[in-house]
């Protein structure tokens, strides 16, 4: 079967993308594998990578960077692609944490978590580039103290639009679809 199997670091963005891709890309198949933590990821990679094989499968990996250096985190991950027999694979990272695509939507976010006062956040000087604010998680949740990351990325996936000022949403969502056409392609061929 045709489809894209996105291996996440953690269950808040399977929880993400289960309900967003459904939304802006509705004839994606998809399946979602999410892990414990980075290391838990890392580990799994080459060894997910050589047992899945399906024809037409294609793997997308998704990061968070937590601060460190994007390029190096993405080189990493593609060794570890290589070494599971995909260099075909596409690595997206999330710069600084999923929090981040949030606060590139702060309409989305005013309306996903009920909070009006959240459409301002884009006037002030630090949540203006969301993929440079520094634990953005823990700036949310400054923002909104009962903010809980499961369910806030239930309530996030279900009005984020694709317009978004974090450019690591706008790659990853640009890999996504040239995933769904190689999809599409490898569907058509069998």
């Amino acid at each position: 079967m045709s489809r894209v199997v996105f291996l996440l670091e953690e269950y808040s963005m399977r929880v993400l993308l289960e309900g967003l891709l459904p939304r802006l890309f509705p004839s994606l198949p998809f399946i979602c594998v999410h892990h414990e933590g980075k290391q838990d990821l890392a580990r799994s990679i080459p060894r997910k990578l050589r047992a899945w094989r399906e024809p037409g499968v294609r793997f997308c990996v998704i990061r968070d960077n937590d601060g460190a250096d994007c390029r190096a985190v993405k080189s990493e991950l593609a060794s570890l692609c290589e070494q599971g027999g995909r260099n075909d694979t596409l690595v997206r990272i999330v710069c600084q944490e999923l929090e981040a695509w949030y606060f590139g939507a702060p309409d989305a976010l005013a309306e996903g978590l009920g909070r009006e006062d959240l459409r301002r956040i884009a006037r002030t000087a630090r949540y203006r580039v969301p993929d440079a604010i520094v634990q953005p998680a823990r700036a949310l949740t400054r923002l909104v103290p009962e903010f809980q990351k499961v369910s806030g990325a239930r309530r996030l996936a279900r009005v984020l639009p694709r317009e978004n000022g974090s450019r690591s949403f706008q790659v990853l969502l640009e890999g996504i679809e040239r995933l769904h056409e190689q999809v599409s392609e490898a569907a058509g061929q069998t």
